[in-house]
């Protein structure tokens, strides 16, 4: 291996490695108690090292947050790409059932994507405003899909829905239900109400 590729490889392993520090300090400490220095010593670097990698608190949140949402839209990406040709409320199923099972099992990016936002003011809100939309777009062709019951407001529908989701990362507990058996369960909800079978 050449020395360019050696000393890439390096710096992307260091800064998964402080991703995942500053996530699990984000979730165990919250943001604003969470140093840069204990994320440093955690990841096993001195304390003025990791500025090389993020110049501020908030640029490492900012990537935390943005390297969570990568997770779930990959996931659910992928898993969409294994049902091609199931019918609409098969795929929505599915959809959910990714996005579920990430959030809920994901680990600490995934849960401090969940309980820590980028201050509003912040450059790279726009970017992560952006991803959030491109995710959510992936719902909105997948619920435009289904045959509803005419004048069915699909924006509400989608904010209740993933609403819904995102909301359960607060009562979930492991061990009681499966991230697949609630996805499955909100669909039934769903589809009881909604399916015109058209």
């Amino acid at each position: 291996m050449c020395a360019v590729k050696a000393v890439k490889r390096r710096q992307t392993n260091r800064r998964e490695i402080l991703l995942e520090a500053a996530a699990r300090r984000f979730v165990e400490d919250g943001y604003a108690a969470a140093s840069m220095r204990d994320i440093a010593g955690d990841a096993g670097m001195q304390p003025g090292s990791i500025y090389y990698h993020f110049p501020s608190k908030e640029e490492l949140l900012v990537a935390v947050h943005e390297d969570g949402m990568r997770l779930i839209a990959e996931a659910v990406t992928a898993a969409l790409a294994r049902v091609d040709g199931k019918t609409p409320w098969d795929r929505l199923e599915t959809a959910c059932i990714a996005h579920l099972s990430v959030l809920l099992t994901g680990g600490d990016r995934i849960k401090a994507v969940m309980r820590n936002v980028p201050l509003e003011n912040h450059p790279s809100r726009s970017n992560i405003t952006k991803m959030r939309d491109e995710y959510e777009a992936i719902f909105a062709r997948l619920l435009g899909d289904l045959a509803l019951p005419k004048g069915t407001d699909l924006h509400t529908l989608r904010l209740m829905l993933l609403g819904a989701m995102n909301w359960s990362f607060t009562w979930y507990r492991a061990g009681a239900e499966s991230p697949e058996r609630i996805a499955r369960k909100f669909i039934v909800m769903l589809r009881t109400q909604l399916d015109t079978g058209a």
